[in-house]
């Protein structure tokens, strides 16, 4: 069997001319944006334009660059390596699909129907569902592919066993290496969404959730003394309301209980402006205004040795099943954009 597995992921500027595009890309996708076309490339025009600058001082500090797409290489061979090592396949492809930068979903389309796989297994690198992440890459694929072979998709992995115990690993270690200090509060922050998109019944917000508290069940044990936590959410831009409470209003909180703070990205999977420059600048520097001490902040997954094991297990479980769901719990049945529940409305009026 010729297996290639698909890794999704957004992508971002590989050099300083490439951040107006990248925007671009970015804000013409309707799942980000949803005016109507002709209004929609207009406004992603204007944002790219007034964006560009302070975007590109931010990938400055990344050395002008951003470094998604060599850490979702990494993580891409290592799991190779693995599915090898499981006997997955006679001959095993992983390929890289970026929703807004190259390798764009469109050119990898290509390369994998070039593969000839028998399986294609469909892996967001964004393991909470949202309808403006993994969701907007299922829809480019879908778009894009003209190849053979079955497709299986995973849609989420919320709570994975490998998935949760590299968030606990990553932690402990931060912790450990610092010295264990006590009077810690650990900061989950996960990027935000406008409101009006979970009232929709995009599910990401519920499955953040799931995944901080499965990770901070597994802290537990080795914590000294009881584990004081907080969901967070960051990133927000525009004037609409966001899902809170949001990281700054988070640090303030911690900075009023005088509690030192560990923040750990807890839905990016990889190094990036989010994290290199929102967590390790702004939200440093705005933390030693509120005098919080200590300030610690947890290493994204990588190539964590559970979280590419989880991988493994997500795609060994996709390629036996087909279809479309998740590595573990479905969502609940409140969440109309889950795909899981679009695909079985849609083979019921089908039938």
């Amino acid at each position: 069997m010729r297996l290639a597995v698909v890794l999704f992921n957004l992508g971002g500027p590989d050099r300083p001319e490439a951040v107006r595009p990248f925007l671009f890309n970015l804000f013409n996708d309707p799942a980000i944006v949803s005016a109507p076309w002709p209004v929609r490339p207009l406004l992603a025009r204007l944002i790219s334009t007034t964006r560009e600058k302070p975007a590109q001082a931010n990938y400055a500090l990344m050395g002008g660059r951003s470094p998604l797409l060599p850490e979702t290489e990494s993580q891409a061979v290592a799991l190779k390596a693995a599915l090898q090592a499981r006997r997955l396949g006679d001959e095993i492809g992983v390929f890289v699909a970026m929703r807004y930068w190259s390798p764009l979903t469109q050119d990898t389309a290509h390369q994998v129907a070039a593969f000839r796989p028998d399986r294609v297994v469909l892996l967001p690198l964004y393991p909470q569902f949202s309808t403006t992440t993994t969701g907007s890459s299922r829809k480019a694929w879908i778009e894009s592919y003209r190849g053979p072979g079955e497709v299986s998709e995973i849609c989420c992995y919320p709570e994975a066993e490998g998935l949760v115990a590299a968030h606990a690993a990553r932690i402990l270690a931060t912790w450990t290496k610092a010295g264990r200090p006590g009077n810690v509060r650990v900061l989950f922050s996960a990027h935000g969404l406008p409101e009006r998109v979970v009232q929709g019944g995009d599910p990401y917000q519920d499955q953040v959730e799931r995944t901080c508290r499965a990770v901070a069940q597994a802290l537990r044990g080795d914590w000294a003394g009881p584990l004081d936590w907080q969901v967070c959410y960051q990133s927000r831009v525009g004037p609409l309301k966001w899902i809170g409470p949001s990281t700054p209003e988070a640090l303030e909180g911690a900075a009023r209980d005088g509690k030192g703070v560990l923040v750990t990205p807890i839905a990016f999977v990889s190094e990036h402006v989010e994290t290199l420059v929102e967590l390790d600048h702004e939200y440093a520097a705005m933390a030693r205004d509120l005098g919080i001490a200590p300030f610690l902040r947890a290493p994204a997954l990588g190539v964590e040795p559970a979280f590419i094991d989880g991988l493994t297990d997500a795609v060994q479980h996709a390629a036996a099943r087909g279809g479309v769901g998740p590595l573990g719990r479905a969502c609940d049945a409140c969440f109309s954009q889950c795909p899981v529940r679009r695909a079985a409305d849609q083979g019921k009026q089908a039938a």
